[in-house]
């Protein structure tokens, strides 16, 4: 344990399960028993949900190298190409990886740029061009820069533990601590590695489809908590105190559209996260809702997928159907 961790003990509003960021395995095996044996949980999903999904975004990562190459090379070409693009502001042809996001899939690592030949704002320049090819929206991150109001749609991602006060952090993304499988916001999401650590900070990917079907047939209950309201924190940043909306969306296929599951939630939310620990005057969350959250954790932890993610590396995921996560690292002063 960290001397970091012990400065920000678990906390909570009253009636918070004995819950944190980190999943303990211990203790969700003895809440699962446990509420197994004391309650009557039903054995049936919500109704519209179904019994299992078909697709290819229903994949084990045990097993998926074996038939799928979720990488993609530069070649020369491709290379010319984006150094022409980046002098002249011109685009290149990427539709077929946006393809296999959107409907294979649901993920593309897009693998050698070469960034230690260019600045970082030529790098950023370049990953932004890139990315337009694949997902031309770019959502907003924050509000503001450098205290002026802006639209700021990238952000960095590294250590900054050394620089800013342990209360002033509340997301692991800032840390070296591991951070556990969850999704972001928006529909996309993008990861430009424009170093690696010394040690660690492997990127792993999961079905959240793969991990639907095995809980639909195991613990249909928790389909069924997952599928009705939680109380999220906002800490602070909106006029509310929290926001009630489910963890768990079909919506069922249409003469146009395939059927779509999604799953959007981020476990630090429910658990708070060292400089922001959940508000305790909020609504706790309930035993079911703390199992939920570790077997989401640990089933996509099952069948998850690790990526052989380098320097100049682009990772580009659907969010709304693949949950990701990174392990704890170390920095040196040569590679951070």
């Amino acid at each position: 344990m960290s001397a970091v961790s012990i400065l920000h003990p678990l906390s909570g509003p009253p009636g918070q399960p004995d819950i944190g960021y980190t999943p303990d395995h211990d203790k969700y095996l003895d809440r699962a028993r446990r509420r197994q044996e004391t309650e009557r949980l039903t054995k049936t999903i919500p109704p519209g949900f179904p019994s299992a999904l078909r697709s290819k975004l229903v994949w084990d990562g045990n097993e998926l190298g074996e038939t799928y190459d979720w990488n993609y090379h530069l070649t020369k070409e491709n290379l010319e190409e984006i150094e022409s693009a980046l002098r002249h502001f011109q685009g290149i042809t990427l539709r077929g990886v946006s393809d296999e996001i959107h409907n294979g899939h649901g993920f593309k690592v897009i693998k050698g740029v070469p960034v230690k030949r260019y600045t970082r704002e030529e790098n950023i320049i370049i990953y932004t061009g890139i990315s337009a090819h694949v997902a031309p929206i770019r959502g907003r991150q924050d509000t503001r820069h450098n205290g002026h109001p802006a639209d700021v749609v990238l952000a960095h991602i590294k250590d900054l533990t050394a620089l800013v006060d342990a209360g002033n952090i509340g997301a692991p993304a800032y840390t070296t601590d591991k951070q556990v499988f969850h999704t972001d916001i928006g529909d996309i999401i993008a990861l430009f590695a424009l170093d690696e650590a010394a040690e660690g900070g492997q990127s792993y990917l999961s079905s959240s489809w793969k991990v639907y079907n095995e809980l639909a047939v195991t613990r249909p209950d928790l389909i069924q908590t997952l599928s009705e309201p939680w109380a999220a924190d906002t800490f602070g940043k909106l006029d509310k105190p929290y926001t009630l909306a489910p963890l768990l969306h079909f919506e069922p296929a249409t003469d146009i559209d395939p059927e779509r599951l999604i799953i959007q939630y981020a476990r630090r939310s429910f658990t708070g996260y060292w400089g922001l620990p959940r508000s305790s005057h909020i609504p706790p969350i309930t035993e079911a809702q703390a199992e939920a959250l570790d077997a989401l954790h640990y089933t996509a932890e099952k069948y998850a997928v690790s990526l052989d993610f380098h320097q100049g590396d682009i990772q580009y995921v659907n969010n709304l159907s693949i949950f990701h996560a990174r392990a704890g690292f170390q920095d040196s002063e040569e590679k951070q």
